[in-house]
């Protein structure tokens, strides 16, 4: 649009120039033709004598030429070299070239300025004059020239000059901006194709690797269009290809890794010597990270593009905490550390929270002398006023961020330590929130953390995959995650999700 718009805001510059260039042409031939008219009307009114010159030159003719003050006509009748005989002595002569080979009977017309009278101030006049050179005739000096000039101002014939090129510019801006619009509905329309196909690309994740529909695409531009989509097929078989290598790898390594730490339990249990089991249980922990490792990766591989990009479905991210909560007790207790679900308070009535202490475990089981066994039977209570908090999501993954989060804390709080898992609404979100009291994270790695393979502590038998496997799952999922330092120690992690709208 605006290659096509410069050009015509060029041609109409230049179209006003040449309009006021041909105008200025034409009103100078008007200006002098009613000049040669005056001056010839002039030089009817003299007639040469044997001994002098006949003026029949009467006030009432002076009168009507000098009429007009805005426009008055400047006259003036001398012999050359200068012998004033008429008009106004004031009026400039033609150029000394023309007064040396005067053109006798031919009119002769110049620019020239007219000085203010001796009685006034201002600036010089512009005038344009018209001189025509006559023969005198007379008996004394029969080569006598007689010099009539007649001169009006410019700043009429400039008027006129710009009348018209106003008259011409007007007209032709209208035009142009006629053409502009009609230029502008045309580009519309023809590239309102090339806009769908635009909007089609731009909404699209940047994991959808589908191809491109070619009824979306003008003909112009199908052929580009089927390049993109063999481009897109090629990228998606190859990732599809990276992603089942990373699988099958993993997979195949759990299994070797299961059977080493499952043959170096055995040996731990039957070694006697106490270097050898210090050896074995160093092995064991190897084992241990590596399985730990090799599980993170499949994770890592499943929430890849093309798994996130798929459309999830409603998921109630409270019920989903709660169970995973439950889930997780046996290991807390094992651990030393006190596992909970916040309580939810709905109108004033407190909800009941997962009993994970190690004495409540230990005294639910006395009965059979088996804290844990006590514990993997707890039971979560939840009103039936409480109402879900619902996401759209895939329920998997959200299971799998969530877990990773509270496995960070149980890994790093110690023992002793109490987690809680909170899920709250705030404003259009619904927020998922795992806090320990435990050492937290300097402020400064707060940041770096959700890097892949970074760590900000030596402690445990992490791998740094946990929190960056939480940031790709929950931005995937449309939420983030944020780390805040709880007083007077300990750490809050909380994943921020949109909730679903209302039906």
């Amino acid at each position: 649009m605006l290659w096509l718009l410069l050009p015509q805001l060029v041609l109409w510059l230049a179209g006003g120039l040449a309009a006021y260039q041909l105008a200025e042409r034409y009103t100078n031939a008007a200006v002098d033709a009613s000049l040669l008219q005056a001056s010839r009307a002039l030089a009817r009114q003299l007639r040469p004598l044997d001994n002098g010159l006949l003026i029949d030159f009467p006030r009432a003719a002076q009168d009507v030429l000098e009429a007009d003050p805005d426009d008055r006509l400047h006259y003036m009748v001398s012999t050359p070299p200068g012998a004033f005989i008429l008009g106004n002595h004031q009026l400039p002569l033609p150029p000394a070239a023309v007064m040396a080979r005067p053109p006798i009977g031919q009119p002769y017309f110049y620019d020239a300025l007219l000085p203010p009278a001796n009685d006034e101030v201002g600036a010089r006049q512009p005038l344009r004059v018209a001189a025509l050179f006559l023969r005198q005739g007379g008996r004394d000096d029969p080569n006598a020239v007689l010099l009539v000039q007649v001169a009006r101002s410019r700043t009429s014939r400039e008027e006129l000059a710009r009348g018209i090129l106003w008259d011409t510019l007007l007209p032709l801006a209208g035009l142009i901006l006629l053409m502009t619009t009609v230029i502008w509905l045309g580009i519309r329309a023809g590239l309102a194709p090339l806009l769908r196909l635009r909007r089609e690309v731009e909404g699209r994740a940047p994991t959808d690797l589908t191809p491109i529909r070619l009824d979306a695409a003008p003909g112009e531009v199908r052929a580009l269009v089927m390049a993109v989509n063999g481009l897109l097929a090629a990228v998606q078989h190859n990732l599809a290809q990276q992603k089942r290598f990373i699988s099958d790898a993993a997979h195949q390594m759990r299994t070797p890794l299961a059977g080493l730490k499952s043959q170096a339990e055995v040996a731990l249990a039957l070694a006697g010597d106490e270097a050898q089991r210090e050896r074995l249980r160093r092995v064991h922990e190897s084992a241990d990270r590596s399985a730990h490792l090799v599980n993170q990766l499949l994770t890592l591989a499943r929430a890849e593009p093309d798994t996130a990009a798929a459309r999830g479905s409603p998921v109630d991210v409270r019920t989903l905490a709660q169970e995973l909560t439950a889930t997780l007790v046996p290991r807390a207790l094992r651990e030393g550390i006190d596992l909970g679900f916040a309580p939810v308070e709905e109108e004033g009535s407190p909800v009941g929270e997962i009993a994970t202490n190690a004495s409540d475990a230990a005294g639910a089981g006395a009965g059979d002398g088996n804290a844990h066994k006590a514990m993997d039977s707890a039971a979560i209570t939840t009103p039936a006023e409480a109402p879900p908090l619902v996401v759209i999501g895939h329920a998997w993954l959200l299971r799998e961020a969530l877990s990773n989060l509270i496995d960070n804390a149980l890994r790093y709080a110690g023992r002793g330590a109490v987690v809680t898992v909170d899920v709250q609404r705030d404003g259009d979100e619904a927020v998922l929130s795992v806090t320990d009291d435990g050492p937290g994270i300097a402020p400064e790695d707060s940041s770096r953390v959700f890097e892949r393979f970074v760590r900000a502590t030596d402690q445990g038998n992490g791998c740094g995959l946990g929190l960056p496997i939480v940031k790709e799952i929950v931005e995937r999922q449309g939420g983030r995650v944020t780390l805040a330092p709880v007083q007077p120690r300990g750490l809050c992690a909380r994943i921020h999700l949109p909730l679903a709208p209302a039906t």
